[in-house]
């Protein structure tokens, strides 16, 4: 069932991607940026038993992000990409503060989500911190990259347009690395055991692995969708 689950929100992560792209162009790329990263920012508490490992969830909302900001770079260039990001660190920016002032609310009496709200949101500055910081460096090396794989391949092929697969997946499957092992490590050492840190940031990086190679093709699809790709 747990596999299930992920691949639906796979589908709903990248669909949604291209959905908010298609409605409301650039600008929905930045929206769909912040809802992932907060909705995954919440998911990323939670761990699971799929496809044979023990992973932590919101791997598959992180993964959209990755994919807006590779869309934005292949269509809008860096500069705009580089915005993503920053639309994606103020979210969660606002995130950690707001859910850090939800937990110091002194409820009324006959409230009944306070204690459900402190149960979740209590223990995880230290998670949404290391999140935040994953997330911001990963991004960056992501952008960057996209676009240094782009000049090489330019130059190998002399075309501007061609192996959008080999920037899209050689920046993604690097910075997801640094991603997962940033985060899985600033979050979790000390509660799980190495062993176990060590187990968990295998299975999560595999997952990014897949999402990685599966995104390549709504990539395509925004090209498509768009009819253009960023000429400088």
């Amino acid at each position: 069932m747990n596999e299930l689950f992920l691949v639906i929100t796979l589908l709903v992560s990248f669909g949604g991607t291209l959905l908010f792209l298609k409605v409301f162009g650039k600008g929905g790329l930045f929206a769909w940026i912040g809802i992932c990263t907060v909705l995954a920012n919440i998911e990323v508490t939670i761990l699971v038993h799929a496809f044979g490992m023990d992973q932590t969830l919101g791997n598959t909302l992180f993964a959209a992000t990755f994919l807006a900001t590779d869309i934005l770079s292949e269509i809008y260039g860096k500069k705009e990409a580089n915005k993503g990001v920053l639309a994606g660190t103020f979210t969660s920016l606002s995130f950690i503060l707001l859910s850090f002032m939800w937990v110091r609310y002194i409820p009324a009496e006959g409230d009944w989500a306070s204690e459900f709200v402190r149960g979740l949101f209590s223990n995880t500055p230290r998670m949404l911190l290391s999140s935040l910081i994953a997330y911001v460096i990963s991004e960056f090396i992501d952008v960057s990259l996209y676009h240094a794989w782009w000049k090489l391949t330019e130059k190998k092929t002399g075309s501007h347009s061609k192996m959008l697969w080999f920037r899209n997946n050689f920046s993604t499957l690097i910075s997801q690395f640094v991603n997962i092992v940033l985060f899985n490590f600033g979050a979790f050492l000390g509660i799980y055991s190495f062993k176990e840190l060590c187990a968990i940031t295998l299975s999560c990086y595999v997952i990014y692995i897949a999402t990685s190679l599966l995104d390549t093709p709504f990539v395509y699809i925004a090209r498509k969708i768009t009819g253009k790709y960023v000429e400088d």
